[in-house]
């Protein structure tokens, strides 16, 4: 259950929250808390607030410059924040130590490179580093671990496979595998389909979407709008290091949201093949006469 509601910081765009969310108020893992995060002195998030719903597809999305890789690199505890607090599981992320982050929280960060050579179930067995130490050395427990990773993702019978012989998509699934052999349920993809043609993008997609069936919490930052609105529960609209609008993708996404947020002329219609919105984008050229939104004609 959704509903929508004012942003009077914005000056009035429309913001959709969920009822639920705000029922079970803490229950979110992962949470930014008044955040500022800048690079060289310009600030680029400030003082922003959000919080990751569980169990759920979230998908930050905003025109590029905005800051939405940079919000997802500060959940991650990548980027230091110049104010404000990054919540993990109740204890501040910047307190936590490192090892004990990678246990509970995996990223993709974009266009990630592996060493020349190495193999897939080698790329994949690094994410066990965290579980290992002195004390702790590999053992059956960790190859099951692995094993049940290079599955979930499709890529077992890539295992003994150079990682940079692969195809895009093939890379895509072996990365996301190395996260999950972190043993977390809680991912953070950052531009997971860059590079990638629709066909592979899709494939990836619906991988993200068999973990959040299999119980993951997933966060993901997307350019391509109708993919981040088919495949997500939970959209944060971004704009100048700010929150727009927040919600599930049929409650958030309207023409005069996209024109806001990106200056974007289109029409949202239904999705023929899904239930979510489908965004149809107009440009100058080939729109047929009588098919401008009101506003445009």
């Amino acid at each position: 259950m959704y509903k929508s509601q004012l942003n009077p910081s914005k000056g009035g765009p429309v913001v959709a929250q969920s009822v639920t969310e705000a029922a079970v108020g803490g229950a979110s893992r992962l949470a930014a808390r008044g955040v500022t995060v800048g690079y060289g002195g310009r600030v680029v998030i400030d003082k922003l607030d959000v919080a990751i719903p569980p169990g759920v597809i979230t998908t930050i999305i905003g025109p590029n410059g905005c800051g939405k890789s940079t919000l997802l690199r500060t959940l991650s505890r990548l980027l230091k924040p110049a104010g404000g607090t990054v919540v993990l599981d109740g204890e501040d992320i910047g307190r936590l130590r490192t090892r004990d982050v990678a246990k509970k929280l995996g990223l993709l960060p974009q266009a990630p490179v592996a060493p020349e050579g190495l193999t897939v179930a080698d790329l994949v067995a690094r994410g066990r580093h965290p579980h290992q130490s002195w004390l702790r050395q590999w053992s059956s427990d960790d190859a099951d671990v692995v094993e049940r990773a290079l599955a979930m993702t499709g890529v077992s019978d890539l295992a003994d496979r150079p990682v940079d012989a692969l195809s895009g998509g093939q890379r895509q699934r072996v990365w996301i595998s190395m996260t999950l052999a972190q043993g977390t349920d809680l991912l953070l993809l950052d531009e997971p389909t860059t590079y990638l043609d629709l066909a592979h993008a899709l494939d990836v997609l619906d991988l993200v979407d068999d973990l959040h069936e299999s119980g993951c919490t997933v966060v993901m930052v997307l350019h391509d709008l109708n993919l981040a609105t088919r495949y997500s529960d939970h959209l944060v609209v971004m704009r100048e290091g700010s929150i727009l609008a927040q919600g599930h993708p049929r409650d958030v996404v309207t023409a005069e949201l996209l024109h806001e947020a990106f200056g974007l002329r289109a029409r949202v219609i239904d999705d023929p093949v899904g239930d979510r919105p489908l965004i149809v984008p107009i440009g100058r050229a080939h729109v047929r006469p009588g098919h401008l939104p009101a506003q445009d004609t």
